[in-house]
């Protein structure tokens, strides 16, 4: 009876304790599944392009290739960006930070999410628009860390000696660097200078300089927009978020502002109310157009087949979102402005019709995408457990929804002269799919061929030095799955390593002779900067200004280089007997020692040829009194009382070798 009544209770146990380890195993990998979704890096936008950039992709070979960048074009962690002569570009980091980098400068991407973006600057300079630094945005150099703690404009570059130069034109940054740390104010340039930025100089921006970054800068980067009211510093002051497109742009109200792009698409389209979907934005374009028709393919690690428009709004609603055709117009859904949107290369379903075509169509809001990277061997890798093989697509069924090219032609610019528009019922039997790389075709183009634009040298003297040069953080990542070792293979170093956790000792605070000649030298570096940015465009005139003012600044420098070897005392009068003229300080020195040796044991007798000192003989350590002239090669002696007989292999008193260097 015992045993009977026993085994309903074990039968109960068991069951409840398969039940728990069945939720702890749902748990487990639920958790397992969020927390690598977690770690996928963001995405950023190139959203301008002017002259020749170059973009090396973050991959798992230390040895990427450089290619061309376009307009639109994502990049991420691990990826860095080149401007080549006469070139810039403008990036957008979220929808309210942004950089604009000027020619021949260096750009690496450390880190990059939504509260934490960390940057490499090696070479050149750039402007940083900041509308929200987050918990943290973070620009190393070679000599230090420089965080913007404030919403403001920045500009960060190096001057001709190597120097790096922190501008704030707005906003407070906080500079870790290794010799110290310190903070910079809004109308402020620091000057990290020497080679283990020992140095540091603070002084004043120029108002006139200062005008003119900003208006360049703005005139750059809203020029649909911009009436050119910063070329004052101080009207900039005094207004300094008058073009900010948060404050100033519809499609804030409607989509977070983490996503870039979204700052574009007022320009180029319209809000409207649509039935079943809420606010929906609804681009400017031809009858017949189609969203994913203009643009190219590339293969971007880690994400795989990556969309990029070359349309000049065509960033967000190609990798957020969803597309909706109503009333034969195509709107673009944002996931909306309060939800935490998830970066995608790109929302369509690929449809294979057969070993030579390929097509694809825009999800249409409420189908699903499913999340993933891919490994070094580009094997998928999901994120989450919705099937990639969808049930059923509702824009399948739009006349000219699907764009279909041959598959030779899938990593070019779409030609439209390639591009088929079939009946939608040519896909009633097909079965479309959300992962690219299980079709045979399209993952034999993908993997042995080159996608995207043509490969960039870099100037071998530029590569080795963006490889060699470290640059210093504050806090330097961990490592990640998705991307192999940044911190290594970019050669990101901690501040805390190497500098020094004491306040900047500031060389220069602004006032007097040396503060003069720093805010000059620093006002000279803007100025060079302006010209050069002028003679990109093309203005002669400015480029031979800007090589004056080049070798204005190299005179200087020799001159002041030759200042600091003169010695301390110069030669002069008779050449047989050669005195020594001395400096104030020295004949100071000289003038104590005189009195002295005024003392009663010696009396001073007068002569007009040489003045001289008899004194009772005394021991043979006081018959000698010595002053010392201090060197940086250590002391040299002069020996006052009685004259010295010339040494073996020396000089006496009369023809010695007494010069010797010293500082100015």
């Amino acid at each position: 009876m015992n045993r009977i009544k026993v085994w309903p209770h074990l039968t109960i146990v068991a069951v409840v304790v398969a039940l728990v380890a069945a939720l702890a195993t749902m748990w487990f990998l639920k958790h397992e599944q969020t927390a690598s979704a977690e770690e996928l890096p963001f995405a950023a936008r190139i959203q301008r392009v002017d002259g020749e950039v170059a973009l090396s992709n973050g991959s798992t070979s230390d040895d990427a290739q450089w290619v061309s960048a376009t307009q639109n074009q994502p990049f991420s962690v691990g990826d860095r960006i080149y401007t080549r002569d006469n070139s810039r570009t403008s990036l957008a980091f979220t929808g309210r930070n942004f950089a604009r980098l000027n020619p021949n400068t260096a750009l690496d991407v450390v880190t990059l999410d939504d509260d934490r973006t960390q940057l490499a600057l090696r070479e050149g300079s750039a402007i940083f628009d900041v509308g929200y630094p987050g918990e943290l945005f973070e620009v190393g150099t070679p000599y230090g860390a420089v965080n913007f703690d404030e919403p403001g404009l920045y500009n960060v570059g190096f001057d001709n000696d190597g120097n790096v130069l922190v501008s704030v034109l707005s906003g407070v940054a906080q500079i870790a660097g290794l010799a110290g740390s310190g903070q910079v104010s809004k109308g402020e340039i620091l000057t990290l200078a020497g080679q283990a930025a020992a140095q540091v100089l603070l002084s004043k921006l120029n108002g006139d300089d200062a005008g003119y970054l900003v208006d360049d800068y703005y005139r750059y980067q809203y020029g649909n927009d911009y009436d050119g009211r910063y070329n004052n510093y101080d009207a900039y002051l005094n207004d300094p978020y008058y073009y900010d497109p948060y404050r100033r742009n519809q499609s804030y109200q409607y989509v977070s502002s983490i996503i870039p792009g979204i700052s574009d698409l007022d320009y180029y389209g319209d809000w409207q109310n649509v039935d079943n979907y809420g606010y929906a934005w609804r681009p400017r374009v031809d009858s017949g157009w189609a969203p994913y028709s203009q643009g190219y393919w590339t293969n971007d690690y880690p994400y795989g087949a990556t969309w990029v428009s070359s349309e000049p709004w065509g960033y967000a609603p190609y990798h957020y979102g969803r597309w909706a055709n109503v009333g034969n117009q195509w709107y673009w859904v944002p996931d909306g402005v309060n939800s935490t949107p998830t970066y995608a290369p790109s929302l369509v379903a690929f449809v294979p019709l057969d070993s030579n075509q390929i097509g694809w169509v825009p999800l249409a809001p409420g189908e699903a995408y499913v999340p993933r990277y891919y490994d070094e061997n580009w094997q998928p890798h999901y994120l989450t457990r919705a099937d990639i093989v969808p049930a059923q697509l509702v824009n399948l069924a739009i006349p000219g929804a699907v764009t279909v090219v041959p598959i030779d032609a899938f990593g070019q610019v779409i030609d439209r002269r390639n591009v088929r528009r079939l009946d939608p019922q040519t896909f009633a039997s097909v079965r479309p799919t959300l992962e690219p790389l299980l079709l045979t075709p399209l993952r034999n183009a993908v993997i042995h061929s080159a996608w995207g634009r043509g490969k960039i040298d870099l100037p071998p003297g530029i590569a080795k030095k963006l490889d060699e040069r470290s640059a210093f953080f504050g806090d330097v990542p961990g490592k990640s799955k998705f991307r192999n070792d940044v911190a290594r293979r970019l050669r990101v170093e901690a501040v805390a390593d190497k500098g020094s956790k004491g306040k900047f000792k500031i060389s220069d605070d602004g006032r007097g002779d040396r503060g003069e000649a720093a805010r000059a030298d620093a006002a000279r570096q803007q100025e060079i900067r302006r010209l050069s940015d002028e003679a990109a465009r093309g203005n002669r005139e400015a480029r031979q200004q800007a090589r004056q003012l080049e070798q204005q600044q190299r005179e200087q420098e020799r001159a002041a280089r030759r200042a600091t070897e003169q010695p301390r005392g110069e030669r002069v009068g008779n050449p047989g007997r050669q005195e020594i003229r001395q400096p104030a300080r020295q004949e100071r020195q000289e003038k104590v020692e005189r009195k002295a040796a005024q003392q009663p044991q010696g009396v001073r007798i007068a002569n007009p040829v040489r003045q001289r000192v008899e004194r009772p003989q005394a021991p043979p350590q006081m018959q000698r009194h010595e002053m010392r002239q201090q060197s940086p090669g250590g002391a040299m002696k002069q020996e006052r009382g009685q004259q010295q007989p010339s040494q073996p292999g020396g000089q006496g008193q009369g023809g010695g070798k007494g010069k010797g260097k010293g500082k100015p």
